[in-house]
C-alpha cells in the first residue's frame, strides 16, 4: 500500500510531466509556424532564382549565355545578306585623292634604272582608304572698315562668331553625337578631342548650347507625335543626383519623344512635358495603373509581359495559366497572318471566360491582413487585371493595325541602358534634360535614314530641321 507520500510524490511528477507536455505542444506550434515562414521565404527565393526575361520583367540582357528567342517567328529567310540588297562595303572610286605607282626599279639584263615617267601602261589597281592627317582649320574673322562721305563704315561679325576664339559647328556636332547617340563619357570626349587635334572641348557648355537650338525641333517632334493614331509609352529608372529618376519615352515608327521626372506614375504623367495628357488615339502600355487616368485614350496591353507572367505561375504548375498562355499564344500566331472575324471573336471570348472562370477557383482566395487589407497571390492580381481589362489584352487579335506587343517603346528607350552602362549615371538634372531632349531629336533622325552628323551641324548654324511625314 502506497503511503501518502509517495502518492503527492506522483502527483507532483505528474504535474511536472504535464506541464512539460504543454511546454513541448508550445514548441512545437512555435516551430512548425516558423518552419512555414522559412519555407514560404525559400520559396520566394527560389523563384527569385529562376526568374529571367520569359517568365518576368527582366530585360534580355540579364539572362547571358542562357538568351533564347522571344516570340515565335517563321523562319522565312536564310541568314546573313539577302540577294538584291544594298550592300555597303568599300568600292573603288573614279578620281582617288592621290596616285601612287608601283614599277619595276631596274632592267635585270642592262641594270638600266627606271622612274615613273617610263611607265607605259597601268595593268591592275588597288584602293586603300584611310582618313587625313588631323589638323585643326581656323578660319579667322577680321572686322574690316570702309571710308566714305568723310564717315568710316564697319562690318559685322556673323552671328556665329560671337567670341574671340571658339569651336565651329563641325566638331560641336562631333562632341555632341559622341556624347548622345553614341553614349561616351565627358572625360573619354575630352580626350579624344585632344588626342586628335590637341585641343580643350566643353561637352556640358556644348550640349546646353545644342538643346537651346532644339527648341523648334522638339515642338515639331511632339506635334506630330500628338497627330499620330498610335504611340507607344514606357518608362525605366536610372541614377541622377544619388536619386532614382524616371525617363518617359513615347515612340511611333518615326518619331520618338524623352523626358525625366523625379516621379514614375501620376505626376511624371500629368507633368507639363508629358505627352499622354493631350493624346487622343490608341496607346501601348506595359500595363501600369496609372495610364488609366486618361480616359481620350484607348488603350492597349503588351502581350509579351502578359505571357511572362503567365509563365511564371505554369512553371510553379498553374493549370489554369497554361491554358491561358497557350489560348494567348494561339491567337498571337492567327494573327500574324489574319485579323480573327466576329462569328470566331464570340468563341475566342467564351474561352476567355472559361479560363478566368478556372483560374478564380484554382487561385487561394485573398487573405486577410488588420482590418481593411487583403494580400492577394501573384495569380489573383493577374487575374483581377484579366477580368479588368479583357478588351484592350486581346483586341490585337480583333481590330487591324493594333500590336501585340509594346517592344516599340522597349526599343527606343533601351539606349538609356546603354548610357548607364558605359557612362554610368548623371550629376545633375540639367544634364539629363539635355541628354533626353537630344536623343529625342537623333533617334528620330535615324528613324528618318537622314543623317544625324550633317543635320547637326545645320542646327549648330541656325538652319531649321524639317521632317518630311507621308
Amino acid at each position: 500500500m502506497e503511503s501518502p507520500n509517495d502518492i503527492k510524490d506522483l502527483k507532483l511528477l505528474v504535474s511536472v510531466l504535464l506541464k512539460r507536455i504543454d511546454d513541448l505542444e508550445n514548441e512545437i506550434v512555435a516551430f512548425r509556424s516558423e518552419n512555414g515562414k522559412l519555407r514560404d521565404k525559400n520559396s520566394a527565393l527560389q523563384s527569385r532564382l529562376k526568374l529571367n526575361s520569359k517568365n518576368s520583367h527582366k530585360p534580355p540582357t540579364s539572362d547571358g549565355l542562357s538568351k533564347k528567342q522571344g516570340l515565335p517567328k517563321a523562319a522565312t529567310k536564310k541568314t546573313g545578306g539577302q540577294k538584291g540588297h544594298t550592300g555597303t562595303a568599300l568600292r573603288m572610286v573614279e578620281q582617288p585623292d592621290e596616285v601612287v605607282i608601283h614599277h619595276a626599279v631596274s632592267c635585270p639584263c642592262c641594270n638600266k634604272q627606271f622612274s615613273g615617267a617610263d611607265v607605259t601602261s597601268i595593268v591592275h589597281k588597288r584602293q586603300v582608304f584611310d582618313t587625313p592627317e588631323t589638323s585643326m582649320e581656323v578660319t579667322e574673322h577680321q572686322l574690316g572698315t570702309i571710308t566714305c562721305c568723310g564717315q568710316t563704315l564697319y562690318g559685322a561679325f556673323p552671328e556665329k562668331v560671337s567670341q574671340l576664339v571658339r569651336h565651329g559647328s563641325r566638331i560641336k556636332a562631333l562632341i555632341v553625337l559622341l556624347n548622345s547617340d553614341y553614349k561616351l563619357p565627358l572625360q573619354k570626349i575630352e580626350q579624344l578631342i585632344h588626342d586628335l587635334w590637341g585641343c580643350e572641348s566643353t561637352v556640358m557648355n556644348t550640349n546646353a548650347g545644342i538643346y537651346d537650338s532644339l527648341q523648334v525641333v522638339g515642338q515639331e517632334i511632339r506635334e506630330n507625335i500628338l497627330a499620330t493614331k498610335l504611340a507607344h509609352f514606357d518608362e525605366t529608372g536610372m541614377r541622377l543626383s544619388k536619386k532614382l529618376h524616371w525617363f518617359h519615352v513615347v515612340s511611333t515608327e518615326i518619331f520618338i519623344y524623352l523626358f525625366v521626372h523625379s516621379h514614375r506614375g501620376k505626376a511624371a504623367l500629368e507633368s507639363k512635358n508629358s505627352l499622354l495628357k493631350d493624346y487622343a488615339h490608341r496607346t501601348v502600355y506595359d500595363c501600369g495603373d496609372p495610364y488609366f487616368n486618361f480616359p481620350n485614350c484607348k488603350y492597349v496591353l503588351c502581350g509579351a509581359h502578359l505571357l511572362r507572367e503567365l509563365s511564371n505561375l505554369l512553371e510553379k504548375g498553374s493549370e489554369w495559366a497554361s491554358k491561358m498562355h497557350q489560348f494567348i499564344l494561339r491567337l498571337y500566331k492567327h494573327t500574324r497572318h489574319e485579323i480573327i472575324n466576329k462569328p470566331e471573336r464570340e468563341t475566342c471570348l467564351q474561352e476567355f471566360e472559361q479560363i478566368c472562370q478556372m483560374a478564380d477557383r484554382q487561385e487561394p482566395q485573398p487573405i486577410q491582413k488588420g482590418r481593411e487589407n487583403t494580400k492577394n497571390s501573384k495569380g489573383r492580381n493577374l487575374l483581377n487585371r484579366l477580368t479588368s481589362h479583357r478588351d484592350v489584352w486581346i483586341d490585337f487579335a480583333f481590330v487591324p493595325d493594333i500590336p501585340f506587343t509594346n517592344h516599340q517603346a522597349d526599343r527606343d528607350i533601351r539606349h538609356l541602358k546603354t548610357k548607364q552602362k558605359v557612362a554610368t549615371n548623371f550629376q545633375i538634372f540639367k544634364s539629363a534634360l539635355h541628354y533626353a531632349h537630344i536623343q529625342s531629336f537623333c533617334s528620330t533622325l535615324r528613324k528618318h535614314s537622314i543623317n544625324v552628323f550633317q543635320n547637326f551641324i545645320k542646327i549648330l548654324d541656325g538652319d531649321l530641321v524639317v521632317f518630311q511625314v507621308g
